[in-house]
């Protein structure tokens, strides 16, 4: 029987970016953070004192939006490739309101996923595989103390519905905003939510 961690997987959104604010789908363009973006960045350092948070271990996506907010709240982080954005393929730059117009539908991406462009797009099955190597690699640090993952806003939900042993479709149910704060931990064995979007 495996020991349950005592202690939280923080996840933290990056900043906002040009095409975050305006509601675009970023996934492997790697835009910098907006002025706003960097002084929210800076501000979920104060947000992680609050909560009491001293990471044993935090691990960034490459992209420098992540990068820059992890610096920028005050974590030494380490990168992780599986922490990138989804891969939104031939949908990369372009809103769902343009997309739903072209459509002609009420295109949803977890419902019906992206489309082959200048990169092979991904399935929300094949985020929440990148999703389940990152919670397999910071479990054990779990054991020592709090775990900070700095990423993206549909990697994050979804990595939260893998926490939660649950189907990666539901994170169409969560919403996290640039630069804020979810915390998993438990409730006796049982994944939980503590706390979300703060």
């Amino acid at each position: 029987m495996h020991a349950t961690p005592p202690h939280r997987l923080v996840l933290l959104r990056h900043g906002e970016t040009e095409w975050s604010r305006d509601g675009r789908h970023t996934g492997s363009t790697d835009l910098p953070l907006t002025d706003e973006g960097r002084a929210r960045a800076a501000e979920a350092a104060g947000r992680l004192e609050e909560l009491g948070v001293r990471p044993v271990l935090t691990l960034t996506s490459d992209l420098q939006r992540a990068r820059d907010t992890a610096s920028l709240a005050g974590l030494d982080a380490t990168v992780d490739h599986d922490l990138r954005e989804w891969d939104y393929g031939g949908y990369e730059g372009r809103s769902t309101a343009q997309i739903r117009e072209d459509l002609g539908t009420d295109w949803d991406v977890f419902r019906d996923g992206v489309v082959p462009g200048a990169t092979p797009g991904e399935t929300v099955e094949e985020v929440a595989a990148r999703a389940s190597r990152v919670l397999a690699r910071v479990r054990p640090h779990l054991l020592e103390g709090d775990v900070v993952l700095v990423g993206h806003g549909h990697t994050s939900r979804i990595l939260a519905t893998v926490w939660l042993r649950t189907a990666p479709r539901l994170a169409a149910q969560l919403t996290l905003d640039a630069s804020r704060l979810a915390v998993l931990g438990h409730h006796r064995e049982d994944p939980c939510i503590l706390s979300w979007n703060c």
